[in-house]
């Protein structure tokens, strides 16, 4: 096995790993090549390096690399991107990281690493840093947060029937309350026809929240998200989903379809309609769906946030690998 670096940005499209991620039952959409060249292009990289495993002629691993003052990170952001780091063949998943870290212990430029982004169970976490206490480097293992998910049955009965009592009864309450105000209040989705005025939809609910989540979408961001939309709506990959009630958008969500996952990215509601708790509605109307989608997890990403617990989320820890020299 050898390891070849590039800071070419067309490698994205050239070498394309996508397939890579099909292979690996550890990865999800953020780790694809398509995924990771949107990003690089929105937000962009101080020092872009991309990390090409191969053995012998065939790729068997692939990692995006940020350096910057002396720090490398995984390319995606941490605000941004909820799962970070390689993918690659499981078979060769171990020698892989082994030759990745090898590597990166003979590059000079960085101090540091900062490599966030890891659910706690991933193999990769274990393999990589193994690799890099194999090439002489120091390397610490540390918690960085939850990403709940929700663990789901063949149909929405039985998931209604396995929350706690108080969760089930909280969920039904508030959605006959909504349909009492709101008799046609049903799921619509974007469609490549409709995904723009459905956007600045979304993006006004966004911006009318308080705090730090009416600040998330700044230009930037919403850009990155209607870029997402164009490369990914047609396929199927990318949802964008409403409650309508009376001819109007009264919550929405942005999320991806990934195998048997579907992962909530980003929800908003319109806040003259909080008294009938349209987001609780939504969230729960989406989980129906995706049980009727045949998925098998409803991945509500990183951040512990209450409201995810009262869908039944299970916590997820996420953690961090830090290497520096010995």
């Amino acid at each position: 096995m050898a390891v070849e670096w590039t800071d070419d940005p067309r490698t994205f499209l050239a070498r394309d790993w996508d397939g890579l991620v099909e292979a690996d039952p550890d990865a999800a959409l953020f780790h694809s090549s398509s995924y990771l060249k949107m990003y690089w292009e929105e937000f962009g990289a101080d020092r872009l390096q991309i990390a090409l495993v191969h053995d012998g002629e065939e790729d068997v691993a692939a990692a995006a690399l940020d350096f910057r003052n002396g720090t490398a990170t995984w390319l995606g952001g941490f605000d941004v991107t909820d799962y970070m780091g390689p993918v690659g063949r499981p078979e060769a998943r171990d020698r892989s990281a082994k030759e990745l870290m090898g590597s990166m212990a003979t590059r000079a430029d960085w101090r540091r690493a900062d490599l966030a982004g890891l659910p706690a169970r991933s193999p990769w976490l274990s393999a990589l840093r193994v690799g890099a206490e194999d090439a002489g480097l120091v390397a610490e293992i540390v918690e960085d947060g939850v990403a709940p998910f929700v663990r789901l049955p063949s149909s929405y009965d039985e998931y209604l029937e396995r929350l706690p009592g108080k969760l089930r009864h909280e969920i039904r309450r508030k959605d006959r309350r909504l349909r009492a105000s709101f008799p046609d209040v049903r799921l619509v989705d974007a469609t490549p026809a409709t995904v723009a005025g459905d956007l600045d939809r979304f993006v006004d609910m966004h911006r009318s929240s308080g705090g730090v989540k009416g600040r998330f979408m700044v230009p930037g961001m919403e850009l990155f998200f209607r870029r997402l939309g164009d490369a990914l709506l047609p396929g199927g990959r990318f949802r964008v989903a409403f409650l309508e009630a009376g001819g109007t958008k009264i919550a929405g969500a942005v999320g991806f379809r990934d195998r048997d996952r579907f992962l909530l990215y980003n929800s908003a509601f319109d806040h003259e309609y909080r008294q009938v708790s349209p987001g609780v509605v939504l969230l729960s109307e989406l989980i129906r769906s995706a049980i009727g989608e045949r998925c098998r997890v409803f991945d509500m990403l990183k951040g512990d946030l209450p409201y995810k617990y009262r869908y039944g989320a299970r916590r997820r820890p996420m953690m961090r690998l830090r290497l520096r020299r010995s």
